[in-house]
């Protein structure tokens, strides 16, 4: 059987690290303490280092899910107007969620950061129930299209 991954090169690169500058969300897939796995969709950003960054409640179940799993995956990437929508390019960021605390003393800078791409979280963004997830990246799979795939490291995503 023919390797459908490609090498990874830097048009791969850039079109991984475009995905990631353009994203405003994601579905994020996570763990159940009971073991099933679970997909929702979250508010996706960039920290000002350049990891994946959400806003999230600690009310939610995917919280939930994260504070007893911290392994998950994110989604990113949506179809076009046009076209089959398998063929649109997309990426797939696996690692490791860190809940960093409201009170935390990078909150303020990350909440000004992320607000420049989220201007609507100003609404909520002070509610003791929200908290950044920070996502520490291990590998990520960029599908580039039809007959595109990629392995790709944190380093080949600027990280």
């Amino acid at each position: 059987m023919t390797n459908p991954i490609r090498t990874t090169d830097d048009t791969a690169r850039a079109l991984a690290q475009d995905l990631m500058q353009k994203a405003r969300f994601a579905a994020l897939a996570t763990l159940t303490p009971e073991g099933l796995p679970a997909v929702t969709r979250v508010a996706f950003g960039l920290a000002p280092d350049g990891a994946p960054v959400s806003l999230i409640s600690t009310l939610a179940a995917h919280t939930q899910a994260l504070q007893h799993c911290a392994a998950c995956s994110l989604l990113i990437g949506e179809p076009g107007d046009k076209g089959d929508p398998l063929t649109h390019p997309r990426l797939t960021l696996n690692g490791q969620s860190k809940i960093l605390p409201n009170n935390d003393a990078d909150h303020r800078r990350l909440a000004d950061h992320y607000l420049q791409t989220h201007p609507k979280s100003k609404l909520y963004i002070g509610f003791g129930d929200f908290h950044f997830l920070k996502m520490d990246i291990t590998d990520a799979m960029l599908n580039g299209g039809f007959g595109k795939a990629f392995h790709l490291t944190p380093a080949d995503l600027g990280l």
